[in-house]
């Protein structure tokens, strides 16, 4: 019976395989660095002392030349434009003056012009009042003779009479007594002997006329 039971077999074990040893790789020595030689130094020119110094010299020279010539421009602009100033404060002073002189110049030709104007005016007054008292008295006169003078008196009675006149010499209306005789009967003797005379006198010249326009007479009968 126990020979029939199936045989057991022994499980085979599993050997685990061994873990394979890393592979170290050898690692290449670094290369040298290349030694990169320095190349000499150009040698620097010896320089000739004598020569740097005579260079620099002339470039001071050269510098103080051309600081000179720039003064010397500065100044030369400077003074032109100084006399370009006095020119111009020259010519308008001088435009001044002359302006000056004809303003005194028409002043003193305009004090001419007023001192003849002034001259002349009273030479024409005179000779206006002259004229004007002339034709006053012809005015009386022509009155005088037309006057009644046995109702002005024996005295010497003075009226004063207002009176128009027309450039004809026609009175421009009756006459208007101002300043009485005194005597009634005398102040109409005068009014008529006004009336009577017309035309009255006068002078032909335009201006002087007009002095007659209006005239106050101062009259006395007896004179």
């Amino acid at each position: 019976m126990w020979d029939k039971l199936p045989s057991t077999k022994p499980i085979p074990q599993t050997i685990p395989k061994p873990e394979p040893k890393p592979i170290i790789e050898d690692k290449p020595e670094p290369k040298p660095e290349p030694i990169i030689e320095k190349k000499p130094e150009p040698e620097q020119p010896k320089v000739d002392i004598a020569l740097e110094n005579k260079k620099k010299e002339l470039e001071k020279q050269a510098k103080i030349e051309l600081e000179k010539k720039k003064k010397t421009e500065l100044e030369r602009k400077i003074a032109q434009q100084m006399r370009e100033e006095d020119l111009q404060d020259n010519k308008a002073a001088e435009k001044q003056a002359n302006i000056d002189r004809e303003k005194a110049l028409n002043k003193l030709q305009q004090d001419l012009l007023n001192e003849n104007n002034v001259a002349d005016t009273k030479t024409a007054s005179a000779a206006n009042a002259s004229i004007i008292g002339e034709y006053t008295e012809k005015i009386k006169a022509k009155i005088r003779g037309n006057v009644n003078k046995t109702l002005c008196g024996d005295g010497n009675p003075e009226l004063r009479f207002d009176i128009g006149l027309l450039p004809t010499g026609e009175l421009s209306g009756p006459p208007k007594l101002v300043k009485s005789s005194g005597s009634a009967a005398c102040d109409d003797a005068v009014e008529r002997a006004i009336a009577a005379s017309q035309p009255l006198p006068l002078p032909t010249d335009p201006a002087i006329y007009a002095k007659f326009r209006s005239l106050n007479l101062r009259f006395k009968p007896n004179e």
